[in-house]
């Protein structure tokens, strides 16, 4: 199934001049929410090795605990600041617009296990970046990093130092 065909654009949202794209429509419809979920774990060779999937607020939440279903793997969320209810590891990080937290529950990951880590797009990379500092800090190892889909102009892939997949690109 091609997902593309389930992916909305929305000019000047959130602000003049940006080019949106909506999952929305993705996840609306069954066989497309499915196909998704089944193709993004194709993406990852080292599948098999997964202990734990992260989903990243908000939209990573939603794929990445199906994939994590899919895995047989822990599904472990990583919220915005002040939004987990423990103890919580902290990063900051740069937006194009400013700057912003990511925070994960202290004990989410053991030492040692492999992490693969989800979100709906990837642009500039900062806040999988954030990400994977978490992980690492907390002992754990990236596995890789996957999206729904790269906004490759923006480069944001330059920003990790693991391997990256994406279903689409633009």
């Amino acid at each position: 199934m091609n997902i593309q065909d389930y992916i909305r654009d929305i000019t000047d949202f959130p602000k003049p001049g940006i080019l949106f794209k909506d999952i929305t429509p993705l996840l609306a419809n069954p066989k497309a929410l499915i196909s998704c979920a089944d193709q993004l774990v194709e993406l990852c060779p080292e599948a098999t090795r997964i202990d734990k999937v992260i989903g990243i607020e908000a939209r990573g939440f939603i794929m990445g605990s199906m994939i994590a279903e899919r895995l047989k793997a822990g599904f472990i969320p990583v919220r915005k600041k002040g939004k987990l209810p423990y103890d919580v590891n902290s990063k900051s990080y740069n937006l194009e617009y400013g700057k912003d937290s990511l925070e994960i529950h202290v004990d989410a990951i053991k030492e040692g296990e492999y992490v693969l880590i989800h979100d709906d797009v990837l642009a500039t990379g900062g806040t999988a970046k954030a990400v994977c500092d978490l992980v690492e800090e907390l002992g754990g190892v990236v596995v890789q990093c996957n999206f729904i889909m790269e906004l490759g102009f923006l480069k944001g892939r330059e920003q990790l130092n693991t391997p990256v997949s994406a279903l689409l690109k633009y």
